[in-house]
């Protein structure tokens, strides 16, 4: 008897994955589906997994060729179903983009994806936004505001990330897990943060480089030279060895200038004020730690034998 209920486990289970297998291929939208015929365009190649998330307005929307957009993506024009936005598309996906699982890109003016550019799951890209000009009437009830995006070909959008309406990112930009962009951001270069800000770019005369803190915080500082190939990660050197910090890129720009002698509580109070976007906190947290810096070599200079000195600096 028991045996028989494992079959039976065993035959249902295999029953069901292979149905959902069949209704996966079976629901996919492709340029030859009647789904994929209603959109402006759509390209040979391309296809939007099952099972999909909103998807409304295709005839003002455009995929380029050999496409990939994720399960439980949506991708909509307007505010609903019906809505007229006129006679030319407000949506263009490029050719060879992959759009990443439960993704959101929702259009009503104008978003333009440039080739090549690849997601992680869940980013969210709008040109919409709400207004908050009368301070009498609930947000919700005021009439949105509208700004064209753009995303440069060749870029990459991290997991989670926010493009807000009116940003202009440029070509082969990397945009870190879990940012917010607004604004312009220029070709060849890493951002990161909340608002997003440039923690790596690329100039043809020294190749790749990272931004110091200033830079990094509120872009005044040169960009520091990284060497070439170096791994875009989560380490700096604190106490001599380098230990991995939670977070994304931008945490690491922020210690990056934590000298080794420094305590750890420096390095920690950087990172937790770049977290919380307290730029200046984490400027006296920093600025703090270099001091010490210069405090220990000079007593080494003093008292050779002397061991550095270890001063935790005032928050």
């Amino acid at each position: 008897m028991a045996s028989f209920r494992r079959w039976r486990r065993l035959a249902a289970h295999r029953v069901a994955h292979r149905a959902w297998h069949w209704l996966q291929l079976s629901g996919t939208i492709t340029a030859d589906t009647a789904a994929g015929r209603r959109f402006a365009a759509f390209g040979p190649g391309s296809l939007i997994a099952f099972p999909t998330g909103a998807i409304y307005g295709e005839q003002w929307i455009v995929v380029g060729d050999g496409t990939m957009i994720g399960e439980q993506a949506s991708v909509c024009a307007g505010m609903a179903p019906g809505h007229d936005l006129g006679p030319e598309p407000v949506l263009r996906i490029g050719d060879r983009c992959v759009i990443g699982r439960g993704s959101h890109i929702v259009a009503h003016k104008s978003i333009e994806i440039g080739d090549d550019v690849y997601t992680g799951p869940y980013v969210y890209i709008t040109d919409q936004n709400h207004s908050y000009a009368d301070p009498d009437v609930p947000i919700g009830r005021q009439w949105p505001v509208n700004s064209p995006v753009r995303i440069g070909p060749g870029t990459w959008l991290g997991t989670g990330v926010i493009i807000l309406p009116g940003s202009e990112i440029g070509r082969n930009v990397v945009v870190a897990a879990g940012s917010v962009v607004r604004g312009r951001i220029g070709d060849h270069c890493v951002v990161a943060g909340a608002p997003a800000r440039v923690v790596r770019s690329f100039r043809p005369e020294t190749g790749w480089a990272r931004s110091d803190v200033a830079s990094a915080m509120a872009g005044s500082s040169p960009p520091r030279p990284d060497p070439v190939g170096s791994p875009l990660d989560l380490t700096v050197a604190r106490s001599g060895s380098a230990d991995p910090l939670p977070g994304d890129p931008g945490l690491t720009a922020a210690v990056a200038a934590v000298p080794p002698v420094a305590d750890h509580a420096a390095a920690d109070r950087a990172v937790a004020a770049y977290a919380a976007v307290d730029h200046a906190a984490a400027d006296r947290a920093v600025a703090g730690s270099a001091a010490d810096r210069a405090a220990a070599d000079h007593a080494a200079a003093v008292h050779p034998a002397a061991e550095p000195a270890r001063v935790d600096p005032a928050p």
